[in-house]
């Protein structure tokens, strides 16, 4: 099968659509189908430099969110590309410029379009104009109007399918959670992360990895900070990663005097990502707005248990102790922490994680995709031939 994925992030950038793209990528491949991918231009990619099988559209950043791009032109380009590449299906990620782009080149060619809804975007709206401009039911329009006449959704969690529905999206969607290539955070180290940063091995570190957003709330977990300083006084938090919310952070950090507990790594390579989990305790998170939240996977496939924000996702995640647990209020956080880096407590039982994280792993999710891509096709295939039918009578 000859499959185009249409995005406007994808590497060097940093992001979970970006990882969730990648993996999705190598997976179609390892089981013999060719994947293209329809992207923007980055700063960071040579305008001349040549990508197999990636082909890269001129864009500019978009809005408030400079760190991402959105096409300004390619329309016709991908066209013609996705026509001499004969393309049996588009795959969009994005309900902006390459999503658009991708549902022309479907309807053009006559082939399903399918997109992944990565992002709930009402989590994002201070980012124009300060959450003045954009409301939710903006969101609500924008999220129907590029949804309709999809031949089928893929939601990567239970709260996007709920928020899809509740938008009154008509077209069928499935949730298919992004898989995690489990063996990555199972080899053996590459780089010792404790001595690269001088920190001693008995000291409890504390690991939260995303991009410094301000969706990401990690403002909530530099607050609890001075509490658990209080209950541990060597505790570290390494914050890795780095993004628009990385000044005010450290800018909090310095006015709470929690400088000596707080590490600020800036962004990593993606290859050291594993190496950062190994040398934690415990992965912290306190976003309230993840569709799926792939770094508690990668924490836990890396051995490292997990407390987080409570969802209904995170719940049903985290429903056993032995792998980490939820917090509905942010006064509870510090204790729980506490609680769970100076306890003796077993690592996490192999054959139980396995068990955990089979339904999640790459090959899973690969798997489901391309099931859902024949189902698609299905459907696509019924579709037109009731049309047609519809017409000679």
């Amino acid at each position: 099968m000859n499959i185009g994925i249409f995005t406007d992030t994808y590497y060097p950038q940093v992001s979970g659509v970006a990882t969730s793209i990648k993996t999705l990528k190598e997976q179609l491949e390892s089981q013999g189908h060719h994947v293209y991918i329809f992207t923007t231009t980055d700063p960071k990619v040579a305008s001349d430099e040549y990508e197999k099988n990636i082909f890269r559209f001129t864009s500019i950043p978009f809005i408030s969110f400079t760190d991402r791009r959105i096409a300004v032109r390619g329309l016709f380009r991908a066209y013609q590309v996705a026509k001499e590449l004969q393309l049996d299906i588009v795959h969009t990620q994005t309900e902006f410029s390459m999503g658009w782009i991708g549902k022309f080149v479907a309807k053009n060619l006559k082939i399903p379009c399918i997109h992944t809804y990565h992002t709930m975007y009402e989590d994002y709206l201070h980012y124009v104009a300060k959450g003045k401009l954009l409301k939710p039911h903006h969101v609500k329009q924008m999220s129907r109007s590029f949804c309709y006449h999809m031949t089928g959704i893929i939601a990567p969690s239970e709260r996007v399918l709920t928020t899809l529905e509740g938008y009154g999206v008509k077209s069928p969607i499935t949730v298919i959670p992004t898989g995690v290539n489990l063996q990555k955070y199972r080899q053996p180290l590459k780089l010792d992360i404790r001595k690269k940063y001088k920190i001693k091995e008995q000291t409890p570190l504390l690991l939260t990895l995303s991009r410094l957003a301000y969706e990401k709330d990690i403002d909530r977990l530099i607050s609890v900070m001075p509490q658990l300083c209080h209950l541990l006084p060597n505790v570290l938090l390494m914050i890795v990663g780095d993004g628009p919310a990385r000044e005010d952070l450290e800018q909090q950090v310095a006015e709470l005097n929690i400088q000596p507990n707080v590490l600020f790594t800036g962004e990593i390579s993606n290859d050291q990502v594993a190496d950062y989990y190994h040398a934690a305790d415990l992965f912290v998170s306190t976003s309230v707005s993840e569709s799926q939240g792939l770094t508690y996977i990668e924490a836990l496939a890396s051995g490292l248990k997990v407390v987080t924000t409570h969802s209904p996702y995170t719940d049903d995640l985290l429903s056993d102790k032995e792998f980490g647990m939820t917090f509905e209020k942010l006064d509870d956080l510090a204790n729980i922490l506490f609680e769970y880096l100076t306890t003796s407590q077993q690592s996490i039982e192999t054959n139980k994680l396995n068990q955990k994280l089979s339904a999640i792993s790459a090959a899973d999710f690969g798997e489901k995709v391309i099931q859902f891509y024949h189902d698609c096709q299905a459907i696509y295939s019924k579709e037109r031939e009731t049309s047609h039918s519809g017409e000679i009578s």
